[in-house]
């Protein structure tokens, strides 16, 4: 036998195998359990901003706002009925100096030899008009705005930040968070021996400076935004919090490794629970309490991302883990984005210089966050993973496969199906009885799980300007009786199951700034195959759990 012809057959040998593999049968119970109880609103996917690029993506000035950013954050807010969630903080704030006599620009940069990962700047209250320009362009949008604790004897430049930004923003400053990862300010050098009992008393006397000078109101405030040091727990006697965590699953803060270059811990959902879990006492307590949790901040992998960072393996781990922290009690969570040319933004100039340039790259994870834009419902929505096919203890399956109960958690609504496998299809049965008449789904797909820019959801990509280009596709499957969705491999399907009573599907344009010839348009196929809680502050207190 030729060698050619039997490496051939080989190959189609190992397709045949892969493509084999049994479809996997939804179970989609018909109300969610005593426990699942985590409610979230339809703006649950936020993005995180560093504070020291943030002048390369938003404008130095509220008359200079890029169109393409202007696009970017329109198409997401487009998707949702509620405010779009935006965090500026970060090392750089953390590290930065509020200036309330700095207007003629947002921020300088004041330190050209400063360590990438914590950029410091001297930044004014253009920064608050920039924000307010970008929100009369885009639509509702609430800021959440961090407030550095590294210097404990500067803590009055903190209460002059909160009163601009009560000031200009007004009510669209949804909180200030107090620190940017006090864990690692002992670790990092920033203060010798600090430690969570140290950090306690600190939130005390900045509230109080706070509440001297008039401020804090309506009390939107929370923190830790702890990452890695310490695990956060709330004694159940205290009073309120807004808590705020955030958490990479790996770093590259000491360069790449086989560790935080390995794509395939990005390709099963075997991995995210251990991720998403790392502080679950101190979340679940949290939630029994009814304090809000944020995952202020996440992505693939910390310092700036890896080779695989800006794979289409990482828009699908990231709806996964945004999924996952959904069902885990997480109120909100925000996709993280920094400086020009870091590996897992999710948009980028041409150059930091450039911004008004039409010609801005889209990452990955931007798909990720248009995914997640169109799970949760307008009434509020419960993420339940239904961990099929052993996807919760199967180190080899290759789904991830979420119910989410809309209506406030009160009736089934809609099923996320992921496809980890990068040349397969896998199909995924609905019984009868689990949907309407119809159902209705879009698909997220790259030709490979290394794709960088070749994405498309609802068949659309994004190109120049921030602009979702293609006809928008909605696929309309029969399935009183049951039916099959296929997603294709590598991808992901959002599955509307009553879409002639529940939550639509976005529909049409959603663009803010168009070119001159720039259009959008809208098919439906058919397929053959079947508020933040008011704190009171008197008794804050965090525990070292």
């Amino acid at each position: 036998m030729p060698r050619t012809f039997l490496l051939l057959l080989v190959a189609l040998s190992a397709a045949l195998v892969t493509a084999a593999k049994p479809p996997v049968n939804v179970s989609f119970p018909e109300q969610p359990t005593r426990e699942q109880t985590n409610v979230v609103d339809d703006n649950f996917i936020g993005i995180s901003f560093e504070l020291s690029s943030f002048d390369t993506l938003w404008g130095h000035r509220r008359d200079s706002i890029p169109t393409a950013m202007q696009n970017y954050l329109g198409n997401i807010r487009a998707r949702m009925t509620s405010p779009l969630r935006i965090r500026v903080g970060g090392n750089g704030m953390d590290a930065s100096i509020y200036k309330p006599d700095l207007k003629d620009k947002m921020l300088e940069l004041t330190d050209p030899e400063a360590y990438f990962n914590d950029i410091p700047t001297d930044f004014g209250p253009v920064l608050f008009e920039v924000m307010n320009g970008m929100y009369d362009k885009v639509g509702p949008m609430q800021f959440i705005v961090g407030v550095s604790m590294r210097d404990p004897d500067n803590f009055s430049n903190g209460v002059a930040l909160a009163k601009d930004a009560e000031e200009i923003l007004g009510s669209r400053l949804d909180a200030l968070l107090l620190g940017n990862e006090p864990d690692l300010y002992a670790g990092h050098g920033k203060r010798d021996n600090y430690t969570l009992d140290m950090y306690i008393p600190e939130i005390g006397e900045m509230i109080s400076l706070m509440e001297s000078d008039g401020l804090l109101k309506e009390k939107h405030i929370g923190g830790p935004t702890i990452c890695c040091g310490w695990y956060v727990g709330v004694s159940s006697h205290l009073a309120e919090l807004l808590l705020s965590l955030q958490q990479y699953p790996n770093h590259a803060c000491s360069g790449f490794n086989e560790k935080n270059t390995n794509i395939s811990y990005y390709l099963t959902h075997n991995n995210v629970a251990e991720y998403v879990h790392w502080d679950k006492v101190g979340v679940d307590r949290a939630k029994a309490l009814g304090i809000p949790v944020l995952l202020s901040e996440y992505n693939t992998v910390a310092c700036g991302g890896s080779n695989i960072s800006s794979t289409f393996a990482a828009t699908l781990w990231a709806i996964d883990a945004g999924l996952k922290a959904g069902a885990s009690n997480y109120s909100a969570i925000f996709l993280h984005t920094r400086e020009h040319d870091i590996r897992y933004n999710l948009f980028d100039p041409p150059t930091p210089e450039t911004p008004m340039d039409i010609n801005w790259r889209t990452g990955s994870p931007y798909y990720s966050a248009l995914f997640l834009s169109e799970v949760t419902s307008v009434y509020g929505s419960v993420i339940v993973d239904l961990g099929l096919d052993g996807s919760n203890t199967n180190p080899n399956s290759t789904v991830a496969t979420y119910g989410i109960y809309d209506d406030g958690g009160t009736s089934r609504g809609k099923l996320a199906l992921i496809n980890y496998e990068n040349t397969a299809s896998r199909n995924f049965t609905i019984p009868a009885d689990t949907s309407g008449d119809f159902v209705e789904y879009r698909v997220l797909t790259a030709p490979d799980v290394r794709e960088e820019y070749e994405i498309t959801w609802a068949g659309q990509t994004v190109r120049e300007n921030g602009i979702l280009d293609g006809e928008q596709e909605t696929i309309r499957v029969d399935c009183g009786g049951g039916c099959t969705i296929e997603v294709p491999g590598p991808g992901a399907a959002l599955v509307v199951l009553w879409p002639d009573q529940s939550d639509q599907f976005f529909r049409g344009n959603s663009t803010v700034a168009p070119l001159n010839a720039s259009s959008s348009a809208t098919s439906t196929l058919s397929s053959p195959l079947a508020t933040l809680v008011t704190v009171s502050f008197a008794a804050i207190l965090l525990l070292l759990w």
